[in-house]
Order: C-alpha cells, then sequence, then structure tokens
C-alpha cells in the first residue's frame, strides 16, 4: 500500500460529539467544513445524523455535496455566497446561508431567484472576519424581510474565549444584536460558542454551539476540561529497508553513526512539514528515512495524536488535520 492511510473511528466522533453536548447543554450544530477536517464530510455527517441538531459547511459546493449524499438536516454555510449563482445553488438545495453584510444580502435576494431561501445573520463582535455590526443587525433583519429571506438564525464567533475580557465584550455585543434580530425573526436559533466558547461554561451556550475541532478530538490552544480522543491515526508503509552506507540520512548529513535504516512512503508531498519530527532528517517529498528496521510493505502507524507533532511545527492540530487527512486514503472503523 504506497498512500498514506487514515484509519478513522466514527465511533470516537460521535462520543466527542455526546461529551460536547453534555458540556454545553444545548443542541450540537456540527462542523464538518473542509471535508471534516479531513475526516471525510460525508460519513462523519451520516454518523452524526442522529446527534446533530444541524451541520456547518464553509462553502456551497460543500453544502450542496452533503445534500447529494443525502444529508436532509439543516446545513449552514458559514461563508456568505460571493455570486448570484451561488446563491441560487444555495437556495436550490435547501441550505441555510450566511448573510454578513449588505453585499451578501443583495447577492442572495437577487441569486434566489423566487426560490425560497433561509439565511443566518452573522454578527461581528470584534473578530471582523464576517458579520453585520451590532447597530447594523436591524436594519439587515428588516431588509432581508423585505427582500423574502427567512432568517431562521443569527450567530457570532469568538476570538479569544480563553480571555474573560475579550469574551465579555463579544457577549454583550451578541446580547444587543440577538434581540434585534428576534424583534423581528422571533424564533431564530441564536449561537455563539464554537469549541472554546463551549469550554468557557454554559453562559455563552444560547440556542445551540457550533463544535469542530473537538469533534475530532482536540481542543483549542489551550483549552482544558473535555476528555475528547483523537478519531483518526495515521500509517505508512515500509518501502525499503537496509543498513546505513556513507554519510547522509535522507535530505541530511548525518551527525552520528546509524545502523538500520528504514524507509516509509511518507513525504511532504502528503501534506506532512518537511524539517522532520517523524525520521532523522529532513522529510524527502515521498519518503521518511527512519531508524532501526521493520519488515518491507508493513504498514506501520505515524501519528495517533497530532496534537505534539503540530506543537513543534508551531501551528495547530487544525492545519495538521486539513494538509494530511485530505491527502490520505480513508479507512473506516
Amino acid at each position: 500500500m504506497q498512500e498514506i492511510v487514515a484509519v478513522i473511528s466514527l465511533g470516537t466522533v460521535m462520543r466527542n460529539a455526546l461529551l460536547v453536548q453534555k458540556r454545553a447543554g444545548v443542541p450540537l450544530i456540527a462542523v464538518v467544513k473542509d471535508d471534516a477536517y479531513g475526516h471525510g464530510a460525508e460519513r462523519v455527517a451520516d454518523a452524526l445524523s442522529k446527534i446533530a441538531l444541524m451541520f456547518a459547511v464553509a462553502t456551497v459546493r460543500e453544502g450542496a455535496a452533503l445534500r447529494a449524499a443525502g444529508v436532509e438536516k439543516d446545513i449552514l454555510v458559514l461563508t456568505p455566497a460571493l455570486c448570484r449563482e451561488e446563491a441560487l445553488v444555495g437556495a436550490a438545495h435547501g441550505l441555510v446561508l450566511t448573510l454578513s453584510s449588505p453585499a451578501s444580502l443583495r447577492v442572495a435576494a437577487e441569486g434566489a431567484a423566487g426560490i425560497p431561501l433561509r439565511a443566518h445573520i452573522a454578527v461581528n463582535t470584534g473578530m471582523n472576519r464576517y458579520g453585520f455590526r451590532p447597530a447594523a443587525v436591524k436594519s439587515a433583519c428588516r431588509a432581508a424581510k423585505r427582500a423574502g429571506i427567512g432568517v431562521c438564525g443569527a450567530y457570532s464567533h469568538f476570538y479569544d474565549p480563553l480571555c474573560g475580557e475579550a469574551r465579555e465584550a463579544q457577549y454583550a455585543a451578541f446580547l444587543r444584536a440577538a434581540e434585534a434580530v428576534k424583534d423581528c425573526f422571533p424564533d431564530a436559533l441564536l449561537h455563539l460558542s464554537a469549541t472554546g466558547g463551549v469550554l468557557a461554561g454554559r453562559k455563552y451556550a444560547f440556542g445551540a454551539v457550533r463544535s469542530g475541532i473537538a469533534l475530532y478530538g482536540y481542543l483549542p490552544q489551550g483549552g482544558s476540561g473535555l476528555c475528547v480522543r483523537p478519531a483518526a491515526a495515521l500509517y505508512a508503509s515500509v518501502s525499503h529497508r537496509g543498513r546505513a552506507f556513507g554519510q547522509g540520512v535522507g535530505y541530511m548529513r548525518a551527525e552520528r553513526e546509524y545502523g538500520a535504516l528504514t524507509t516509509l512512503r511518507l513525504g511532504y508531498g502528503d501534506g506532512f512539514f518537511r524539517a522532520g519530527g517523524l525520521g532523522v532528517g529532513d522529510l524527502c517529498m515521498d519518503a521518511c528515512v527512519r531508524e532501526g528496521d521493520a519488515p518491507f510493505g508493513r504498514r506501520v502507524r505515524v501519528l495517533k495524536d497530532l496534537a505534539g507533532y503540530a506543537a513543534a511545527h508551531g501551528t495547530t492540530p487544525y492545519e495538521v488535520l486539513v494538509r494530511v487527512l485530505g491527502r490520505a486514503e480513508k479507512r473506516y472503523v
């Protein structure tokens, strides 16, 4: 087997989802964007079909793919439609679009072309990524109502959920915006917390929570208090074995003498970082040299918990998951 293999436990994803839901005390919006952080959005959504209230994706294309796979629950598209065609595809597939600015509202209204369209209002409470400022939410809701858009929710996102001062400021801003939304759309679902907000406490839960990274076994940097487990383990095959010869080891001059060396069919072309951490010397594009011996052709586990590997490279499990799992052949257990 020459491909990197990701063995994914859907049972672990389900267990993690139930832990998040219990901690939050409200329904779960399962975030399956970017192919469920590399775990396979269709399979993850199917596994969580009886647990999640709804799903969240990054793009209209991702939402349409889930619909084509048979997902019937609501699917929230977190990125606003950027053109009329995207809005039309979203409306035709019954997706819930995001309204985050006057321009996105106009595109959604024009693109739906008479097809009933539902949307959530994104509120900029200080992250400055997407969203109407709280003071503009009431006029946005009125404009949506005039355009025939059914606003069925409103949300925002903490930029630093571990900072109490920042969190409270965003919470207060969202409360003001939520009141304006409820004045126009009394049944709108409110959600502020992603995984970091869930860890901060039930005060921030509102009607639902959006969790992504915790479903797959990781917490935001500095987060604690939720015993989630990694759902994916990565395997690579032994493609060479032998005794060391000469002065090199991978793309590096050997600093000492080596005995038995094993090569794995794994490299930075598979999304891993070139600067080591998995073997001796820097990775080749498609090969990783390791000290020790293993039978030719054997598949060996390379990584189970990606948190340490990510930290060693100055990044987060989020990045490693989408870099590596997205390229791997997935097997489900």
